[in-house]
């Protein structure tokens, strides 16, 4: 049961999701999940913030930048209890039951 364990799950739940089922996260989750994920696995940010243009490349590398600082043990906790949340929103929707019972049987 171990936090590696568990973000790897959370991560394979979250890559799973149909775009058309009853679990949803919304821009602001998906960010959250892609800066928490990339803290867990690069660290802090190392290269420059994108152009004005790319605006998906400026809101993916602020949502990595909010997390500057957070272990990768951190990191993945907080992506697994982001994740969680969700889950228990939807708790009676979809496969979210079984995710949870996964999540916290890794």
């Amino acid at each position: 049961m171990s936090v590696e364990a568990k973000f790897q799950k959370a991560v394979q739940i979250v890559g799973s999701l149909p775009k058309d089922g009853p679990v949803q996260p919304t821009q602001d989750d998906q960010l959250k999940f892609y800066g928490l994920f990339k803290q867990a696995n690069n660290g802090d940010v190392t290269t420059s913030r994108p152009g004005m243009f790319d605006l998906q490349g400026k809101y993916k590398w602020d949502a990595w930048k909010s997390n500057e600082g957070k272990s990768k043990e951190q990191a993945q906790q907080e992506y697994v209890d982001a994740l969680l949340a969700i889950l228990e929103k939807h708790k009676d929707a979809g496969d979210s039951a079984k995710h949870i019972e996964e999540i916290n049987s890794a």
